[in-house]
């Protein structure tokens, strides 16, 4: 299993360690967002640049995700078999040299050959770093996962203020984006060693696996969990500016103020989480967030005035922080099933919450207007309090 078993020898040792190992895997989860953060910084530029109309640029967007969802398959099965830390250090490379080519664009079917790739790289990147994640949590024995996700969020603010600089500073995607790289680059460089060493995962007494499994019934309702947080999650990121437009009719300079007070509540509750778990345990915390979620999306409903949105959104953000750590946290524990192809389960379950919320916001809305799209969205938060007692995985605290 993937765990640094010669950090047992000595307690002031083990402990100098394991906290350069946990600042590590922090930083390798900042660099995974950072990248991402950049990107999304400069779309609008690309978009300008490449003359592509809204239909034609959703359609390419389109491929990113569709290129993350296929890496699935493969994700779990690489990481397993050669280990998370020799994968993390083969996929973030990669990942920001598809970065850079998409500043190298000059068509639309570039940048859609671009995105698969970033997205491939992405998805790579992804599995291993929170396999990573689930290793430096057992060298603690203790709830640490939701601060490195909420070192992906820091990497959000902070890619889209470089995003904000070189956009005022009229400097091209592509230079902006060696940029970027150059600073990922020298991360890896000076923390590559503190990685979690361990070795690929293998079972003598388990079977070998076929390619295609049954997936685990635990994995797919942990799974479910995810999607019901990451379809509200979605919902925010490509909504809530239009929510805060069309319903709340914000002025146009507090139109961002929702997404913004989402963003910091998340972020804030990652750093959160991990000392709640400790206290309350892993299922109290999830129940409380499904409630929370469904409260802050009802609120913005029933109440669409500037303040109380703004609340409300808060309240989604917080409600959302720690469910994708948690669940992933419970995932990489499962006994049975190795911790690469545990996530990359849970993974694919919940990545389709992520593409099938913004959308079905959109089709509702068409109908019904978007008060009502919000008001479905509002049951998920529900369904993941329903769901959380019944799986064993998150019965430990730890």
């Amino acid at each position: 299993m993937t765990e640094n078993t010669e950090l047992l020898s000595g307690h002031s040792e083990i402990t100098t360690e394991k906290k350069r190992i946990r600042l590590t895997v922090s930083l390798f989860y900042f660099s995974m967002g950072l990248m991402f953060a950049s990107w999304a910084s400069r779309i609008p530029d690309i978009k300008t640049k490449l003359h592509l109309n809204d239909a034609l640029f959703g359609t390419i967007l389109f491929a990113m995700p569709a290129a993350q969802f296929i890496m699935m398959t493969f994700s779990g099965k690489l990481v397993t078999r050669f280990g998370s830390r020799t994968i993390v250090l083969i996929a973030l490379p990669a990942y920001s040299i598809c970065l850079s080519n998409i500043g190298l664009v000059r068509e639309g079917w570039q940048l859609a050959i671009a995105l698969f790739l970033f997205g491939l790289a992405g998805n790579l990147c992804n599995i291993s770093i929170n396999t990573q994640g689930v290793s430096a949590e057992r060298l603690y024995q203790r709830p640490i996962m939701a601060s490195f996700h909420g070192g992906w969020s820091l990497a959000g603010f902070t890619g889209a203020l470089i995003g904000l600089t070189m956009i005022n500073l009229k400097i091209d995607p592509y230079w902006h984006f060696v940029t970027v790289i150059l600073i990922v680059w020298a991360i890896i460089w000076f923390n590559r060693q503190y990685l979690v060493t361990g070795k690929p995962y293998v079972n003598p007494g388990e079977p070998v696996r076929k390619f295609f499994n049954k997936p685990d019934r635990e994995l797919v309702q942990l799974g479910i969990i995810a999607f019901c947080s990451m379809a509200s999650e979605g919902t925010m990121f490509d909504w809530s500016g239009v929510y805060f437009k069309d319903v709340v009719k914000a002025p146009s300079s507090l139109v961002i103020l929702g997404y913004t007070s989402f963003m910091v509540m998340m972020t804030a509750g990652r750093f959160m989480a991990d000392f709640a778990i400790s206290k309350i345990g892993r299922k109290r915390l999830l129940q409380i967030s499904g409630i929370t979620i469904s409260t802050g999306l009802y609120t913005a409903v029933f109440f669409p005035t500037l303040v109380a949105s703004t609340i409300a959104f808060m309240l989604v953000g917080l409600g959302v922080s720690s469910i994708v750590p948690s669940v992933y946290s419970a995932a990489g524990r499962h006994t049975k099933v190795p911790p690469g192809i545990a996530l990359a389960t849970v993974a694919s379950v919940s990545f389709l919450g992520f593409l099938m919320g913004p959308p079905m916001i959109g089709y509702i809305s068409q109908v019904a207007g978007l008060r009502y799209s919000f008001a479905l969205i509002g049951i998920f938060g529900l369904c993941i309090t329903l769901i959380v007692p019944r799986i064993r995985l998150l019965n430990s605290q730890g």
